[in-house]
């Protein structure tokens, strides 16, 4: 059988691309397929924010990837400035946390201890301590969890030097490629189909972001993934307002080169409806003025929406899919593809690559795409989505 490559994927967002970067580093041949154009999805929408401490509410596996990947950003800007030229805008001036309310104090203060527990520096700052650091805050607030090693990216110039470097790396990639499903012998994949025909290959990755679990039921696949839509809006502001990004339930405020505010974001389940809707900037602007006032003063810029690929337990799909031999997961990132990026490309390309990817000691069948009753990702985990979407409606 003709191959057209060693390794085909199916998503060309960032977490694609970070794995056609990978497998391309090692001399793997790659042909990444995008339906549209690379990296206009979520990953054009996203804030790109760093956040491995500021959102886990736990230190378990997923809390483990994130300060692994967080820790994988500076090597890897300068391999990407070098390959590609682009600077994907790493700022690492920490973040906020902020509490406006004695309950978001409360478990910020638990937060702080179970985050220096796992060996990550955090400091609980009072209010006068806070506003030292950051004098735009309000003066509403009770004090912040101030976390500096978190830190941020420019998502769309992330996604586009990860595409870039690939095809750099030797990788084809190509745009406006519809496929339509996978293709099967027996137990194992041997490619796609595509509108144009047939595309042959030993392995499959399936890094499509929302649409990964509706192209996967074609095969009999169920990994469920749900759309989040959130809407986000930027202001300019004459000098620049904030130096960290602050953070608190129900809304962020990352500062940008230029003065630029990135202010998100809401959380809309179930929805592939794009537009943005009043209602929803309306809330994102009261929330950011009870962050920030001054944020109110700041000159419009633009407003836009992405939907953010969920599943049902809120852990990404990462690793062999069991039901056939040579295809592969990584879907289902949610608010953390920007942050895994780095860390899924590196893990599917050893997979793939089969090589060893204990060394990075991470707890994979926590991520691993099977569902089934005997599945240690069932244990204990989260399994309706209705309970999910309770806590995505308190934020």
């Amino acid at each position: 059988m003709k191959h057209t490559s060693d390794i085909i994927i199916v998503g060309g967002g960032v977490i694609g691309a970070s794995i056609a970067y990978h497998l391309a580093k090692r001399g793997q041949s790659v042909t990444l397929l995008e339906r549209s154009r690379l990296g206009t999805e979520a990953s054009a929408a996203a804030a790109g924010m760093l956040g491995a401490q500021s959102e886990m509410e736990d230190t378990g596996p997923l809390f483990q990837w994130a300060r692994q990947s967080r820790a994988m950003f500076p090597e890897l800007s300068g391999e990407l400035r070098s390959l590609t030229g682009i600077d994907i805008g790493l700022v690492r001036e920490g973040l906020l946390n902020v509490a406006l309310s004695d309950a978001q104090e409360q478990e910020l203060r638990a937060r702080e201890k179970l985050q220096r527990a796992a060996g990550e520096r955090a400091e609980w700052l009072s209010a006068a301590a806070a506003a030292a650091l950051e004098p735009a805050l309000s003066k509403a607030t009770r004090g912040a969890l101030y976390l500096p090693e978190d830190g941020q990216v420019e998502a769309p110039q992330l996604a586009a030097a990860f595409a870039q470097a690939a095809r750099v790396l030797g990788a084809k990639l190509q745009e406006f490629a519809h496929v339509q499903g996978l293709l099967t012998e027996r137990d194992r994949v041997v490619g796609v189909m595509t509108s144009e025909g047939p595309l042959y290959s030993e392995h499959v990755v399936v890094a499509a972001g929302t649409w990964s679990g509706q192209f996967l039921a074609g095969s009999g696949i169920d990994l469920p993934v749900y759309p989040v839509k959130g809407e986000c809006f930027s202001v300019l502001t004459e000098k620049r307002e904030l130096q960290k990004t602050l953070f608190t339930p129900g809304c962020y405020i990352v500062p940008k080169a230029g003065g630029r505010l990135l202010v998100g974001a809401t959380v809309v389940p179930n929805s592939y409806d794009r537009k943005v809707s009043l209602t929803g900037l309306a809330e994102l602007m009261e929330r950011a003025k009870q962050l920030m006032p001054a944020i109110g003063d700041a000159e419009w810029e633009k407003a836009w929406s992405g939907l953010r690929p969920q599943t049902l337990d809120g852990m990404p799909y990462i690793g062999k899919v069991p039901m056939y031999e040579g295809l592969f997961a990584a879907c289902g990132h949610y608010r953390n593809g920007i942050l895994l990026s780095p860390i899924t490309g590196k893990i599917i390309a050893q997979l793939v690559s089969g090589e060893d990817a204990g060394s990075l000691q991470l707890n994979l069948d926590a991520f691993c795409p099977d569902l089934s009753g005997t599945s240690k990702r069932m244990e204990g985990g989260r399994q309706q989505g209705e309970e999910l979407q309770s806590i995505e409606a308190a934020h």
